[in-house]
């Protein structure tokens, strides 16, 4: 059995969190002692897995809760959960978009970011390489004519853009 300090550190999650994890009846320890000490078994530990697992990939407390409480396939949420993820993602390239409009029509410089800055913000950000090669494969798929423009922002040479789209493409 695993006190909720121990329990804490093999879920890389802070004591605080599991506290008001058990708050909201998502996580509950096994048993209590007559000391009132936490006790927490292999289905907790597990279950403390799932919710940092469904939280490492932004999904709410609340629909967290459901998922686990109604045992339901976890497809069909994460499905949901990834069409909202994609359309925020299109919002946003809107407003970007609009923005650089706008500063072209008035003429205010725009600063640029070179690709090796773009690359350094990114893995500051916790992207690794096999997650940015996702990312350049959905802009490709979802917005092939913004990701041209992207690339060509970050001052990238014709031919690697080319690469770039190529393998984004996965041809």
């Amino acid at each position: 059995m695993l006190t909720i300090t121990r329990l804490a550190r093999e879920l890389g999650l802070s004591r605080t969190t599991l506290l008001y994890y058990e708050r909201l009846g998502l996580l509950l320890p096994a048993l209590r002692g007559e000391n009132g000490y936490r006790r927490y078994g292999e289905a907790e530990l597990e279950r403390g897995r799932q919710i940092a697992s469904f939280r490492a990939m932004g999904l709410p407390l609340e629909e967290i809760g459901t998922l686990l409480a109604a045992r339901q396939e976890s497809h069909s949420c994460l499905d949901g959960h990834l069409m909202r993820l994609e359309q925020e993602i299109a919002e946003l390239r809107r407003q970007q978009r609009a923005i650089i409009l706008y500063r072209q029509q008035t003429h205010e410089e725009i600063p640029m970011v070179d690709k090796a800055r773009w690359v350094a913000i990114m893995q500051a950000a916790g992207m690794t390489e096999e997650m940015m090669r996702n990312w350049h494969i959905q802009f490709e798929k979802m917005e092939p004519q913004a990701h041209q423009e992207f690339l060509e922002s970050l001052q990238i040479p014709a031919a690697e853009i080319a690469a770039i789209r190529t393998w984004s493409r996965g041809v």
